[in-house]
Order: C-alpha cells, then sequence, then structure tokens
C-alpha cells in the first residue's frame, strides 16, 4: 500500500511516517521544509517530496497511486505570515488538494483539523457539535478548511474524515520539550490562577486514532475528537511534568492582565523584524483556554481508546528527550 502524509516534517508528520513504515507501507513525505526527515532519506520506503500543496503538479505526482492521504500541512504558528496565506493554505489550498486526490484515485482521505476550532469553550467538556467561534486566524482558517471538505464530503461522497487533536505531546515534539526544559530549570511561571483545563494526548494514540479513521467503515463523513480520556488543570499537568522531570512544582503566577500586554508588545515588535516573537496571543491561550472535550463518538464509531496515562506519557517523553540530550554529548 502507498500512502501520502503532508506535514510530514511536523511533530505528528514525523511519527506518522515511522509509523506508516512500520506496518509495511510505502509513503510520500511532503512538506515544504525537508529539514527533519533526513533519517528518511536513504530509506527505500519513503519519498521525501518538497512542496506547497498549492503547488498542483507537484500535488498530483504525490497522490498518484496513493491509497491514502493524511492530510496534516498547514500554515501553523507564524505569527509573521499574512492573513491572506493563512486563507489561500489553510482553506483554498485544502478544498482544492481534495479534489485533486479525489480525481486521482485516493481512496480515504484523512484531514487533520484542530480542537482549536472550538475557540473559548463555555461549558467543558464540549464534543463535535459544540459551537465553534474561534477568534485567532489559524483557527478560523481550520474551520473553513473543515467545512470545505466536509461540503467535498456531502456533493460527492469521497470517503472525507475529519479529525480534531487535543494538545499532542510526546518524544520530539519541540514544544513538549521546551516546557519540560523550562519546569526543570525553573523557569516556568503560571498566567493566572492555573485552573484551565487542558487535555492531552500521548503521540502514539494519536497515531493509533489516525489508523482507525483511515481503516474504519464508518468513519467517512465524519468529525472526531481525539484526547485521552479526559482534561486536567494546567497546574496539574505542570505537577506531573515536575515528577517526571524530578523537581519541585513550581509556584509562581503572574496576572493575566500583565501578560496580555507583554504579548502585544512582543507581536508587534517582532513581526516588524520579521521574527516569531518568544511569546505571543496564540501561546497565551495555553492558560485561559479550556480544552476539555468529550471523546465518546470516536470510541463508539471507530473503537478508539486511548492507552497512555499522562503520567506515563510525560516520563516517555522526558525519558527519550535526555537519551537524545546524551548520545549529542
Amino acid at each position: 500500500m502507498i500512502v501520502t502524509v503532508t506535514g510530514a516534517n511536523g511533530f505528528i508528520g514525523r511519527h506518522l511516517v515511522e509509523d506508516q513504515l512500520a506496518q509495511g507501507r510505502q509513503v510520500r513525505a511532503v512538506d515544504i521544509s525537508l529539514s527533519q526527515l533526513g533519517d528518511f532519506s536513504s530509506n527505500p520506503s519513503v519519498e521525501l517530496i518538497q512542496a506547497d500543496i498549492r503547488d498542483a503538479d507537484r500535488m498530483k505526482a504525490a497522490v498518484e497511486g496513493s491509497e491514502i492521504v493524511f492530510h496534516l500541512a498547514s500554515a501553523h504558528l507564524s505569527v509573521s505570515l499574512s492573513e491572506d496565506e493563512y486563507w489561500k493554505i489553510n482553506r483554498d489550498g485544502c478544498r482544492a488538494f481534495v479534489e485533486l486526490c479525489h480525481r486521482s484515485g485516493v481512496s480515504r482521505f484523512v484531514h487533520c483539523s484542530s480542537v482549536g476550532v472550538h475557540g473559548e469553550i463555555e461549558n467543558p467538556p464540549a464534543n463535535e457539535d459544540s459551537p465553534c467561534h474561534p477568534d485567532l486566524i489559524y483557527e478560523k482558517t481550520k474551520l473553513a478548511g473543515e467545512e470545505g471538505v466536509l461540503s467535498y464530503y456531502k456533493e460527492t461522497q469521497f470517503p472525507i474524515v475529519v479529525v480534531r487533536p487535543v494538545w499532542v505531546y510526546g518524544p520530539r515534539c519541540s514544544r513538549t520539550e521546551k516546557l519540560l526544559r523550562m519546569v526543570k530549570k525553573g523557569r516556568f511561571f503560571f498566567v493566572g490562577d492555573g485552573k484551565t483545563l487542558r487535555h492531552c494526548i500521548y503521540i502514539s494514540d494519536m497515531v493509533a486514532a489516525f489508523n482507525l479513521c483511515a481503516e474504519h467503515p464508518s468513519a467517512p463523513g465524519q468529525v472526531f475528537i481525539i484526547g485521552d480520556q479526559s482534561a486536567v488543570t494546567i497546574r496539574e499537568l505542570i505537577n506531573r511534568i515536575a515528577e517526571a522531570v524530578g523537581v519541585a512544582p513550581p509556584k509562581l503566577a503572574l496576572p493575566l492582565g500583565v501578560m496580555k500586554i507583554v504579548c502585544a508588545f512582543f507581536e508587534r515588535s517582532f513581526s516588524v523584524l520579521g521574527k516569531e516573537p518568544p511569546v505571543s496571543s496564540r501561546s497565551l491561550k495555553f492558560f485561559t483556554n479550556n480544552t476539555s472535550f468529550d471523546i465518546s463518538r470516536a470510541q463508539k464509531a471507530i473503537g478508539y481508546q486511548p492507552k497512555v496515562l499522562l503520567r506515563d506519557g510525560l516520563a516517555l517523553t522526558y525519558a527519550a528527550m535526555t537519551k537524545q540530550a546524551q548520545e549529542r554529548g
């Protein structure tokens, strides 16, 4: 079987490529940058394709003969990218790409969205039918991308599945590792009271969910929120991280109002320089937005069941991070 993974250079994408190879599949790994995919360069089962998803000719070659396409590519963390580019990639590019996959004979299209499309959740836990009122450009355009592929499913019955992951963590995730290092070095501080809910999922459970969405007969036409059994508070999450890295839990907390001013200042200043700010309004949402979800639809419809507990997943992540640091010398 040939599968195509777009956004393969990202954290989730790289793990998904490894999983597909472990299943004996041929993988076409596609991304606008291949900087993190060097380990696959000599693997005869992997074809590395550097391409923008809006390049129809390159993407046609990437999906020709593929049975499954996992579409993870998107405009994501860049605050320096214009809003117009976000719309062109996450909405227009996504719709054009799913149409191309259909014409090319792909059997199943799994589209990776985000629980960010829900925006602020007023009465957690939310589910797939809860209102969506995103406020950041990333969230708005991801919702529009979802709507585009789902409308295409209704028009054509082309087998499309939409996945909304919660916060995915695990080995080789730069954001997870940064958080672990901050707690380990005593540099982490809370913003607000730490009672905001954060829903997590370990990378192996996320990959397992992608496979179910790609193979289960009941999946097409549906939207699935994928997370572990339940959310924890930010304070509980950080306490678990402190436990994993072997330090006392941090206690320092700064007022939310102060950090909003700081984030706005950094965003404006770094935008002028054309660089990514160290903190932004999006990163602040880690402390302000409740992300607590009901995963029962995925459990009932496709048999999804998370297996890795938060404590264990964080321990595995820190062990892999420590091993990697030792290997570097």
